[in-house]
C-alpha cells in the first residue's frame, strides 16, 4: 500500500467514527422517536405543557395528581413535561411509553366515540399500569364500568382521530 493511500484509510477513521456515534445515539433515542411517533400528546397552547404541568410519573408512585416543578423539565413528543423530582425525571426519561397518559391525554370515552376531547389531569384512572385522563367524572365512571369495552373502541378510532388533529 502506498504512503498516500494509508493516509487516505486513515483519514476516514474519524468521519466513521462520527457516523458510528450518530447511528448509536439514533438507536438509542428511537424508542422515544417512536412514541412521539405514535402519541399525539394534549398541549396547553399558552405555556406548551403537557397535562397542565401535572408530574405524570406521580399519578403511578404518588397515587394521585402532583404538580412537576418548572426547574424538573423534559422535552418529548413536541410538550414539555414536568416532574416533583429527579427521580420521576428519570424514571419518565427511560420509559416515557409507560408513564404517558393513553392517547396522549384525550379522554378515551369520547374517543370511543369518534372524538377527539382533552382529559383533564384530575379526572384520571390507572388501569393495566396505564394513566388515562378523562374529560369529566362521568366519563370516568363510565370507563371504570366497562374498560376494556371502552379501550377496544377508542384504540380501534384512534389512528383516524390522530391523523385528524392539528
Amino acid at each position: 500500500m502506498t504512503a498516500q493511500r494509508r493516509n487516505r484509510k486513515w483519514a476516514l477513521r474519524p468521519f466513521l467514527t462520527e457516523l458510528l456515534l450518530v447511528a448509536v445515539a439514533l438507536l438509542a433515542i428511537t424508542p422515544w422517536v417512536a412514541a412521539a411517533a405514535v402519541q399525539r400528546v394534549v398541549v396547553d397552547e399558552r405555556s406548551g405543557l403537557a397535562i397542565h404541568g401535572f408530574d405524570p410519573v406521580a399519578y403511578f408512585t404518588e397515587g394521585a395528581p402532583a404538580l412537576g416543578r418548572e426547574d424538573l423539565e423534559l422535552p418529548l413528543a413536541g410538550a414539555m413535561w414536568r416532574f416533583r423530582n429527579e427521580g420521576n425525571r428519570s424514571a419518565f426519561a427511560q420509559r416515557p411509553d409507560v408513564y404517558m397518559p393513553q392517547f396522549g391525554g384525550y379522554d378515551p370515552v369520547v374517543l370511543a366515540r369518534g372524538v377527539a376531547t382533552p382529559g383533564h389531569p384530575l379526572q384520571w384512572l390507572v388501569t393495566g399500569d396505564r394513566l388515562y385522563l378523562f374529560h369529566t367524572r362521568d366519563a370516568r365512571a363510565r370507563f371504570a364500568a366497562d374498560p376494556q369495552g371502552i379501550m377496544a373502541a377508542a384504540r380501534a378510532n384512534w389512528p383516524k382521530v390522530a391523523r385528524s388533529l392539528p
